[in-house]
């Protein structure tokens, strides 16, 4: 009589599990839509519920509601744009990160282990130096991210061998951001102290001041292309957690899975990089938070990380513009947000990771 009565209680614990997961996930699904409302509202220039609800009727059904022109350039043209593209910018790096600690088997690791920061930031500072416009800058960052990953893998394939391909793969990417990373430090020494040289640094610290809604728009495809793959194909990141070995055994085809997710990631990476500039430890810390709340298995992994992501930015963008006078670049409040809180996780172990 034993084994059945542990059956039922190892069945009701697993359905307790589900349930909770449940619940975390509905939490998790209004986050965002709080951080919308809040975002939309506070600022230098404070906008009521009101204000803002009478400005939406005006814009769709084109009528006069009383509200001031001025309301409806803060929403339209600079609140609203900088909402979006910090949820998307989020939700990018965070299911980059995920995905790329899945792939390596690695909680250390994060969106740029593969360069595609570093190339996508030199592509910009290159942008800049050149006196491209903003369209032409994101798109050199753009193109230049996908150029640091394609580097690092071709490499990766030319010296790598199949018992340590990973491992090959990730100190290549190494190296191809450390390259990448003089090729900027040689774009600032020769930039213009007083006009170039300021706005290379600015962009290389993350920032979402000057976004538009033309970029919102351009962030959209790349991300599109690149998040839902990932996440149709999340179950399988589970078992390539489980070894080469295994997953071949249960029928994954490793190579092209692996192909697949870094092509993937790469694309919402560098388009993430190339609107906000390099921002960085959300794709680290964020699948860790995830991990925390919802466990290891990334079917439930991989939403919740873009969940969580996308609202942990766009708050940090709230402080970042509402704290001081001065807007303060996201790169410096997302390291000094990140560091402590890994710390913390290294104090506290690796428990939950597979």
């Amino acid at each position: 009589m034993l084994e059945p009565l542990e059956l039922t209680g190892s069945s009701e614990n697993l359905k307790l599990k589900q349930r909770k997961i449940t619940y975390f996930m509905v939490i998790m699904a209004t986050l965002p839509i709080l951080a919308i409302i809040i975002s939309l509202v506070i600022g230098r220039y404070a906008i009521s519920l009101p204000e803002f609800f009478n400005a939406i009727l005006s814009k769709v059904f084109q009528s006069n509601t009383g509200e001031s022109s001025t309301i409806e350039t803060v929403l339209f043209n600079v609140r609203i744009p900088r909402i979006l593209s910090a949820l998307m910018v989020g939700a990018a790096l965070s299911v980059a990160g995920a995905s790329y600690q899945g792939l390596f088997k690695n909680p250390m690791v994060s969106p740029d282990i593969l360069g595609a920061s570093a190339g996508a930031g030199f592509g910009a500072a290159l942008g800049i130096l050149l006196s491209f416009g903003d369209f032409g800058v994101q798109i050199l960052a753009f193109l230049f991210g996908l150029t640091a990953v394609a580097v690092t893998y071709l490499i990766s394939m030319i010296i790598g061998r199949s018992n340590n391909a990973t491992l090959v793969l990730v100190l290549t990417g190494m190296v191809v951001s450390a390259l990448f990373s003089s090729f900027i430090s040689i774009t600032k020494y020769v930039a213009d102290p007083y006009d170039k040289l300021p706005a290379i640094t600015f962009y290389l610290m993350g920032g979402l001041s000057s976004v538009t809604m033309k970029d919102v728009k351009i962030l959209l495809i790349p991300l599109i292309v690149g998040i839902i793959p990932l996440i149709l194909l999340r179950w399988k990141l589970n078992v390539l957690s489980f070894g080469e070995e295994e997953s071949k055994a249960l029928g994954i085809d490793t190579s092209k899975l692996r192909v697949v997710i870094i092509i993937c990631s790469t694309l919402i990476t560098a388009g993430a990089v190339s609107i906000s500039g390099m921002i960085g430890w959300i794709g680290l810390i964020i699948p860790h938070i995830a991990r925390m709340v919802v466990g290891p298995d990334f079917k439930v992994l991989l939403p919740s990380s873009l969940l969580i992501g996308s609202t942990f930015l766009l708050l940090v963008d709230d402080i970042a513009r509402c704290t001081f006078s001065m807007e303060i670049p996201l790169g410096i409040l997302t390291s000094l947000i990140g560091a402590p809180f890994f710390i913390y996780l290294l104090i506290k172990g690796r428990r939950g990771w597979i």
